[in-house]
């Protein structure tokens, strides 16, 4: 049986990091948030933490390299809720720091490609139906990055920053393609994290690189689709 909730969110690899912390940060705005983890036992830590904070959260078990696992995940949230307001694509994976794209493997081009590209154009399609009942105008956020810019790419991780370019034009693919009704899509790159793909010397907090998804997901003026952000400003591709 559903339940009818005023806000709802997915976001993608929310067990930790970045995810995390839209899906706190959307929580205390008043959504209920479904945590997509592909590790059972961090997202229902995760999901958990949420709720001890007063939160309305829910584990989802999704790999998004998995069709039939993303399906899967489809349909337990369609037992919870009716629609969804926001989408967050945000599961990724670098492997590729400081490999060159001379020697680089195209086992894990694949591999990067499938997750971080692929997989967040099969979770849109398979959530539009519930996107397209949302009654506020439904967005979509796909978490990129500044090494996908094709102004500024450099070698830095060949796979990650191709995989990033491509969610870019994924991003103004499903900006065209989503008029009626309206649903607003965009980049953001929330750049350089302390989270474990970051690391520890990364210059900005969790809460910072959140934050203009989080904007872009509930603030930011539905007007605004198909572009890439940064700090809540247009930047180039």
């Amino acid at each position: 049986m559903t339940t009818e909730h005023p806000k709802t969110a997915f976001i993608t690899g929310a067990n930790k990091g970045i995810g995390f912390e839209v899906a706190r940060q959307l929580a205390k705005r008043g959504f209920a948030v479904f945590i997509g983890a592909r590790d059972v036992a961090k997202g229902r830590a995760a999901s958990q933490s949420l709720c001890e904070e007063g939160y309305e959260s829910t584990f989802i078990a999704l790999d998004v390299t998995d069709p039939v696992s993303i399906k899967q995940a489809v349909g337990t949230f369609s037992q919870k809720a009716s629609h969804l307001d926001v989408l967050v694509n945000n599961a990724a994976i670098l492997e590729d720091h400081g490999e060159n794209i001379m020697k680089l493997n195209p086992e894990m081009l694949d591999r990067t490609l499938k997750t971080n590209v692929t997989g967040a154009i099969m979770v849109t399609q398979d959530f539009l139906p519930y996107l397209q009942q949302s009654e506020r105008g439904a967005r979509i956020v796909n978490v990129s990055s500044e090494a996908g810019a094709l102004s500024s790419m450099a070698t830095y991780a060949p796979a990650y920053s191709i995989s990033k370019t491509a969610l870019n034009a994924v991003t103004r693919q499903f900006a065209a393609a989503l008029t009626s009704p309206r649903i607003a899509v965009n980049s953001v790159c929330p750049g350089w994290v302390r989270t474990d793909m970051g690391g520890p010397g990364a210059s900005r907090s969790v809460e910072q690189g959140a934050e203009t998804i989080v904007w872009l997901a509930t603030d930011a003026p539905a007007t605004e689709t198909g572009k890439f952000w940064q700090d809540k400003k247009e930047i180039g591709w």
